[in-house]
């Protein structure tokens, strides 16, 4: 067992006063400057926020969006704010299909939806922040405007995609090709359009008076009714863009679709786990699936297996399996269709389930019957070729950053935050990205394809309806011990998130680890299920798993029936994570080494 001050990797970090954890280490060190300023982890996590849109735009934007998932210390409740816009009005499956199209393209404009990450950080700014927006906002404008070092991922799409900037995606072209060229990896980059869209939210919330919940209701207004909306509205009003079926189609978005939307908070969805409670957000994200596991994998001696090895690898990737497949048949927007999520997550039906797991490798897809209803998983329209190194091929697949064959997909952005006070948050930005839409003009930034996710087969709960949520992969943790706030956590890595943030969180509960050395623990995953971004593609049977599994473990799951796929190590996933020990009486901080930019703070 590793000492919680001790691990192979990076050491866990401890202090008394703020601790930051996020997928970028300009992101982190904007959090923890809002804290040294007297702000609170709400605070942090926001200006954390910004500067991801900023520093990582292969990954997220100011046009995406954002679960965050939360614990005041004032109030005593968890809460989720949803910043995932709906689809838009106008969009109806006979749309889709009175364009030839059996699904929703995951680039261009036809699967924009109404961008909820603005909305999102500052509904949450406006209940539980405490410092002007002016403060929050001040780094990602830094940033922006004076320029950041490119990551090497950043500028890897830009190269691929250039072209497509080039000749057809023009305002993406000003933006991401700088004297008309790539810029290369580590140059210093900047994005002056974004920094004056930042600029402009806040002379209109100057404008509005000195008190600062004016301040921040007028910035939601200048985005969602002032003059982002009708930036939005005119370019959507008359671009025909390319996106991945080869042709040029108009948006379904408008800027009345913003004008209608507000980001919306809501209790969180939870389930016991021995001392703990887990919380996560709603069906109309992918994060049930999280408790689900953890339902199932209560029945089992898990420590008794021992980590890493065969029987544990086989149990938690057959129960994944398993709630995944209940994600398929019965996951969407609860305010559209009756999720029976009580049941999925209730002890009757789970002993069901958990009776399931067998010896060996499942090889088919199967959904439960929750209530006595038949489920129903839609088949996946036909896609694009599967993605290569040209642009036209990268747009086939919805995904945000460039696809390799090779490549291990850790995409979207990951922040989490503890504060003095006892406050903890956790948020998963993403959308938005570079390689989704073309940038708008004068803003700076792109607009999330998080349609792309949803099925022109109607009757489903996650069919495409107008002002319906798609359903998110996006998934932060929470957990209270005793009542008490424990953890926060979250990684990116699309479909994947709630397999490695749950073996982060089993090495933590179960295995008696300390943040970071769960963070650096084997990782894996399986693919049973269909993508839920295009082209979506299913592996069944297809086990991933890191280089240094044990080959005798790797022997023996193959013998059980699994089609193990080595990748590298330390490849699978970016967990990052902050806590909370009460008997210490200090803050805990991690961050995992993959991904190599991962970095926490503490004092």
């Amino acid at each position: 067992m590793t000492g919680p001050f001790h691990t192979a990797g990076r050491p866990e970090l401890y202090g008394a006063f703020g601790a930051v954890s996020a997928t970028h280490w300009l992101p982190s060190a904007a959090a923890m400057a809002v804290l040294e300023k007297g702000g609170n982890a709400f605070d942090a996590a926001a200006a954390a926020g910004f500067v991801l849109q900023v520093v990582e735009p292969h990954y997220n934007g100011l046009g995406g969006d954002v679960p965050i998932l939360s614990y005041s210390a004032t109030t005593g409740e968890v809460q989720v704010i949803c910043g995932q816009g709906p689809m838009p009005r106008a969009a109806t499956p006979e749309r889709f299909r009175s364009l030839g199209l059996a699904g929703i393209p995951g680039s261009g404009l036809l699967p924009a939806v109404v961008p909820g990450a603005f909305g999102a950080w500052i509904r949450m700014l406006a209940e539980h922040g405490t410092l002007p927006l002016a403060d929050i906002l001040e780094h990602a404008v830094g940033h922006a405007e004076n320029g950041f070092p490119l990551l090497p991922g950043t500028a890897d799409a830009i190269a691929v995609l250039a072209p497509l900037f080039a000749d057809e995606w023009s305002e993406s072209g000003r933006v991401y090709l700088p004297g008309g060229r790539p810029p290369a990896a580590g140059s210093r980059f900047r994005n002056p359009a974004l920094a004056a869209t930042y600029r402009r939210l806040l002379r209109e919330a100057h404008a509005a008076g000195g008190d600062r919940q004016v301040q921040l209701a007028a910035a939601e207004r200048a985005f969602y009714q002032g003059f982002v909306a009708e930036a939005i509205d005119s370019y959507l009003a008359k671009a025909e863009v390319l996106d991945s079926t080869g042709r040029r189609h108009r948006a379904l978005l408008t800027g009345q679709d913003l004008a209608e939307w507000r980001a919306a908070a809501e209790p969180s969805v939870s389930l016991p786990y021995g001392e703990y409670a887990v919380h996560k957000p709603g069906p109309w994200s992918q994060s049930p699936v999280f408790l689900q596991q953890l339902a199932l994998l209560d029945g089992f001696d898990l420590a008794g297996m021992g980590q890493d090895g065969a029987e544990y690898v086989h149990t938690v990737t057959e129960c994944a399996k398993l709630a995944f497949a209940d994600r398929e048949a019965w996951y969407g927007d609860p305010d559209h269709s009756d999720i029976p999520i009580d049941t999925l997550l209730s002890p009757a039906y789970t002993a069901g389930r958990r009776a399931l797991v067998g010896p060996r490798a499942a090889e088919a897809l199967r959904p439960g019957s929750p209530d006595g209803r038949r489920p129903w998983v839609p088949e996946p329209p036909d896609g694009p070729p599967a993605a290569g190194d040209d642009w036209m091929s990268q747009l086939g697949d919805g995904l945000p950053t460039v696809v390799r064959a090779t490549a291990a997909r850790n995409d979207t952005c990951t922040v989490v935050v503890a504060d003095r006070f006892g406050n903890l948050v956790a948020a998963v930005p993403s959308g938005g990205w570079l390689k989704s839409s073309p940038v708008v003009p004068g803003l700076g930034f792109s607009l999330g394809t998080r349609g792309q996710t949803m099925t022109l087969q109607e009757g489903h709960p996650n069919s495409l309806a107008p002002g319906r949520r798609p359903r998110t992969t996006l998934s932060p943790s929470l957990v209270l011990r005793d009542g008490r706030p424990f953890l926060a956590f979250g990684t990116p890595g699309g479909d994947r998130q709630d397999q490695w943030t749950l073996e982060f969180f089993l090495g933590v509960t179960d295995f008696g680890l300390g943040l970071q050395a769960a963070t650096e623990t084997l990782a894996f995953h399986t693919d049973h299920f269909s993508s839920s971004f295009t082209p979506h593609e299913s592996r069944p049977k297809v086990l991933t798993v890191e280089r240094n599994c044990d080959p005798a473990v790797v022997a023996e799951l193959r013998e059980r029936g699994h089609d193990v796929r080595l990748v590298p190590e330390f490849s699978l996933g970016k967990v990052c994570a902050v806590g909370m020990d009460h008997e210490r009486d200090l803050l805990r901080a991690a961050a995992s080494p993959r991904g190599r930019q991962t970095y926490a703070a503490c004092r």
